[in-house]
């Protein structure tokens, strides 16, 4: 489990420049669902989901420049894989392409997965009980 943590962007998700600090926060009865509000202008909330939980078939490889600016000094810090939930036409629907990235100790980044399939709008099927 993912304890409540505040993140800081190195930099703004698309479209919501110049906010970069959040606060991530586990939704009560939804493993794996997170709210991440800014810390900065309460009017912006978006929805992630654990990728563990929810596409556990979902293995991006992330670029090696983009771990290497998220990870910083600590190298061989763990990844925390999460995607951008939305409400689509016929239910919840999930960004594979641009993931979420978080590290211990708050960086986070969504990175943009060039070259690959990923799709934009993915279908979210409720995860096994």
């Amino acid at each position: 489990m993912i304890d409540p943590m505040d993140l800081e962007f190195l930099h703004p998700l698309p479209g919501l420049h110049p906010h970069v600090d959040y606060r991530l926060e586990p939704v009560d009865g939804a493993v794996g669902l997170f709210s991440l509000e800014s810390r900065t202008d309460e009017g912006i909330r978006l929805f992630l989901v654990q990728t563990s939980v929810y596409v556990p078939d979902y293995s991006p490889t992330l670029p090696a420049a983009a771990l290497a600016e998220l990870r910083g000094d600590a190298a061989d810090a763990e990844v925390d894989v999460f995607v951008v939930a939305t409400a689509g036409d016929g239910g919840p629907v999930v960004n594979l392409l641009a993931p979420v990235a978080v590290v211990d100790g708050g960086r986070a980044m969504q990175v943009i997965l060039e070259g690959t399939d990923f799709p934009v709008r993915a279908e979210l099927v409720r995860p096994a009980a």
